[in-house]
């Protein structure tokens, strides 16, 4: 059974960092392309940042490039989202997530981590 647990969140002041992690088990976590997405209080879920099943290939919202960093360690299965310069708009609950079509289906979300932005 696929399992996807979050860690790392927090409260931290304006132009500060975090460090996500995400913690899979249940599956071949190094076939596999993995996301963070985040969800502001109120408002829809949003995708954050993808990368590759090797991690060579990175996808980033527009809002975060420069700023945050999705990487993995195959070897612990464990993807991370290094966050710099946060800001207070950066506060949402942060969730991975697991969704492929190949080499099997699958759609999993974590529980998700609280990242809160204040001074």
């Amino acid at each position: 059974q696929v399992q996807l647990v979050e860690s790392g969140g927090g409260l931290v002041q304006p132009g500060g960092s975090l460090r996500l992690s995400c913690e899979a088990s249940g599956y071949t976590f190094s076939n596999y392309a993995m996301s963070w997405y985040r969800q502001i209080s109120g408002k829809e879920r949003e995708f954050v940042a993808r990368i590759n099943s090797l991690g060579g290939i990175t996808n980033y919202v527009d809002s975060v490039k420069g700023r945050f960093t999705i990487s993995r360690d195959n070897a612990k299965n464990t993807m991370y989202l290094q966050m710099n310069s946060l800001k207070p708009e950066d506060t949402a609950v942060y969730y991975c997530r697991l969704n492929s079509v190949s080499p099997r289906k699958y759609d999993a979300w974590g529980q998700g981590t609280q990242v809160t932005v204040s001074s």
